[in-house]
């Protein structure tokens, strides 16, 4: 008879590995960081490359102090730098990026364990820090190529019954609309997302439940109307959040049903900020909402255990 070996979870195997899936996101986002350099320039590139900068040495020096080892390789760091980038308004200091991801690596991945163990997504945590505590700056946004300075994008048009001052349909779809500097371009995130599908690194039940569940529910809710709903789903980062922040695999449920849980959810909570609440915009207070909300969805939603009694 055969010796059996017996060795701790996980028992299912795989060859892919972190820095494979950070750089298939990267390679998603790049589409969207294109864009965003060639509408709001040379600032808007700086910005880009020194909140990632800023994201790897927050990360190196942390795992330095704490003498664990020095994970910059797998690119996660970069990631969260990235993310982090797109969603801020191409006018702001450089700074506030470098700021930014000190909070996102520091505070919100690190001091939780690292990656894989932070409860929330740390660049619109990051985001939401940045939005509470320099609220001018962060409002503050640009014409693309003309970069004029305008404080009114879509969600702020829409927030304010000016369907009239909105721009063509096309241009909210391409992207050439003030926002931040990765939001804007629907066609652009929604490539990199169907990218992310694709090589099987997100799966679509979230994306596609949050975005639908948005745009029904704006539509319900709204007043009946296609073209406001339809604006409301072109602008406002929806695809940014939908596709790349709310599939973050260690702030989202990893049960199917869990899943639809949590995206009808996120969609709920968007709808209800943007229609109802002070905000124009509901994506990232969503987002971190239902990211708090995961591990009792996970506890509700798991499904039975093998061999479990039958009722």
């Amino acid at each position: 008879m055969e010796n059996l070996i017996v060795t701790s979870s996980p028992h299912i195997r795989s060859t892919r590995t972190v820095k494979s899936i950070m750089g298939d996101v990267i390679l998603a986002l790049v589409p969207a960081s294109i864009l965003g350099v060639y509408y709001y320039g040379t600032h808007a590139a700086l910005l880009i490359g020194v909140t990632i900068v800023a994201a790897m040495i927050a990360e190196a020096l942390v795992q330095m102090i704490r003498k664990q080892p020095v994970t910059l390789h797998d690119l996660s760091a970069v990631v969260t730098g990235l993310i982090l980038a797109l969603n801020l308004p191409p006018s702001v200091p450089l700074w506030i990026g470098v700021v930014g991801a000190v909070f996102a690596i520091v505070i919100v991945k690190q001091l939780f364990g690292g990656l894989g163990q932070n409860f929330m997504n740390p660049a619109m945590a990051a985001r939401v820090f940045l939005v509470i505590s320099y609220p001018k700056l962060m409002s503050v946004f640009l014409e693309p190529m003309t970069h004029a300075v305008s404080g009114a994008t879509p969600m702020a048009l829409i927030k304010a019954g000016e369907m009239a001052a909105l721009p063509n349909m096309m241009d909210s779809f391409i992207g050439k609309t003030a926002g931040t500097i990765g939001e804007t371009s629907a066609l652009a995130l929604l490539a990199g997302g169907l990218y992310l599908i694709v090589r099987k690194v997100i799966n679509w039940e979230i994306p596609v439940i949050y975005i639908g569940t948005t745009f029904v529910l704006t539509f319900l809710l709204g007043g009946m109307d296609v073209e406001f709903s339809l604006y409301s789903l072109l602008s406002g980062g929806l695809f940014l959040g939908g596709f790349y922040m709310l599939t973050d695999y260690s702030s989202s449920p990893i049960s199917k049903t869990g899943k639809i849980i949590y995206a009808f959810g996120a969609g709920l909570l968007t709808v209800i900020i943007r229609l109802y609440g002070g905000y124009p915009e509901g994506v990232m207070f969503s987002i971190l909402l239902m990211n708090v909300c995961t591990p009792m969805i996970e506890r509700y939603a798991a499904p039975k255990v093998f061999g479990g009694a039958k009722k």
